[in-house]
């Protein structure tokens, strides 16, 4: 079996791939992550995906590469990760008793054939009415500024929605276990 390496810095996405009991390694690919003109949100997370695998082969020919990227969408708009208190308190506010649905681009790259399997997974979150005191001490306590959309799913995070909706709640956290399973399989990787 080639080695198993998650292109990516995430303790979130780390996190998860243990949950496989698979040995992996983890490295950071370095890719420009801007979004394209008129590149939608769909083919934004896919794009990404892939690129983060790619940047990985030269440097582990040997290996299944996992790349993965998630953006949140609301009302169309591409909400990214927000790196402060200000911006995170603007995009609560406005998804305050909206739904938002996360999209999750998966690569999976085998560096020895060049075959690369891609697949973005959706998963909505139906918002609670938030009122400004509220955002403001999910904010403190979790400091998602790493987090798309201001969500840390695994925290707090799960006390502003209303309800959720979606094939695979480990898509919201920011890698879709499932989905990433049916590709391991097909590469011949046995996952207990």
């Amino acid at each position: 079996m080639p080695s198993l390496l998650l292109a990516s810095s995430s303790s979130y996405r780390r996190e998860l791939l243990a949950r496989l009991r698979l040995p992996f390694t983890c490295r950071s690919p370095d890719i420009d992550e801007s979004r394209r003109p008129n590149e939608s949100a769909f083919d934004l997370v896919q794009r990404l995906a892939r690129e983060k695998a790619a940047a990985l082969a030269a440097e582990h020919p040997h290996h299944l590469i996992i790349g993965s990227d998630q953006v949140a969408v609301l009302d169309e708009q591409v909400l990214g990760k927000p790196h402060n208190f200000e911006r995170a308190l603007e995009q609560l506010t406005a998804a305050s008793g909206k739904s938002v649905t996360f999209l999750t681009g998966l690569a999976l790259l085998n560096s020895s054939t060049g075959e690369c399997q891609i697949d973005c997974v959706p998963f909505t979150v139906h918002m609670r009415e938030l009122d400004r005191a509220s955002i403001e001490r999910y904010l403190h306590a979790e400091q998602p500024y790493d987090c798309a959309g201001s969500f840390k799913a695994e925290g707090l995070g799960v006390s502003l929605f209303r309800s959720t909706e979606g094939s695979d709640a480990t898509s919201l956290i920011g890698l879709p276990l499932i989905r990433l399973v049916d590709m391991l399989i097909k590469e011949g990787v046995s996952v207990p």
